[in-house]
């Protein structure tokens, strides 16, 4: 009873981690959202105990920012912050891709699947829309694409510490629409990195990677 009681809870606590995500990628909370834990306790009809847990793990994800005797916040990121993200990010990836050409992770049915995502992302870069909707939902397919290859990696490590890094990013592109650039081109670019780790080809698979990142890093000196 009390591992299915414990089980139930921590289910609670990921549906509010998902629940203020998804506030927070719509828009809905702002940055500097004053988060209150009786609003989405009432919101989602659970007690607050899930809802402090749900918050802490997003404290730990750096999208909520604790304020002592303040509250909890929608964390800002600064322009620094942001680059220092994108820095951190190259490092692990690109080592990511190391292990994947060095140790042949990769099957064709994985580039198959790689290209089908892009493709799928280059079609919702050309729908008409909202652009902060678009941005999430490029978002979403963008974090399917690059999950699939650190999945690839075996390394749990980097697997735990990319989906850090890339969800912090997801906020500062929907804070900052202007660090989205073309998301078709965006969405394209993919498909170099994807023929390079296909050839096997470390050094133009990173550069590829690299030219794909730092067009947003260096749009902070902008």
């Amino acid at each position: 009873m009390i591992i299915k009681s414990k089980f139930f809870h921590e289910n609670l606590s990921d549906k509010v981690v998902e629940f203020i995500k998804q506030k927070i990628f719509t828009g809905e909370y702002k940055k500097g959202h004053h988060i209150l834990e009786q609003e989405i306790a009432n919101e989602l009809n659970i007690s607050r105990a899930p809802v402090r847990e749900g918050i802490k793990l997003l404290q730990n994800q750096e999208l909520i920012k604790f304020i002592p005797r303040k509250g909890n916040y929608v964390n800002e990121f600064t322009m620094e912050d942001i680059k220092e993200i994108y820095d951190i990010r190259l490092l692990i990836e690109t080592s990511v891709f190391e292990i994947l050409i060095n140790e042949k992770k990769l099957t064709e049915e994985d580039f198959q699947n790689l290209i089908k995502i892009i493709d799928e992302m280059v079609e919702l870069a050309k729908k008409e829309g909202e652009l902060s909707t678009k941005i999430m939902n490029l978002n979403k397919k963008d974090m399917e694409f690059h999950r699939y290859i650190w999945n690839k990696s075996g390394s749990n490590r980097r697997i735990r510490i990319l989906s850090t890094l890339y969800t912090q990013l997801q906020l500062a592109m929907i804070i900052d629409t202007k660090l989205a650039g073309n998301l078709e081109n965006t969405a394209k670019e993919h498909y170099a990195i994807i023929e390079y780790l296909r050839q096997g080809d470390l050094d133009s698979c990173i550069k590829a990677f690299e030219d794909h990142i730092l067009i947003y890093r260096n749009k902070n000196n902008q």
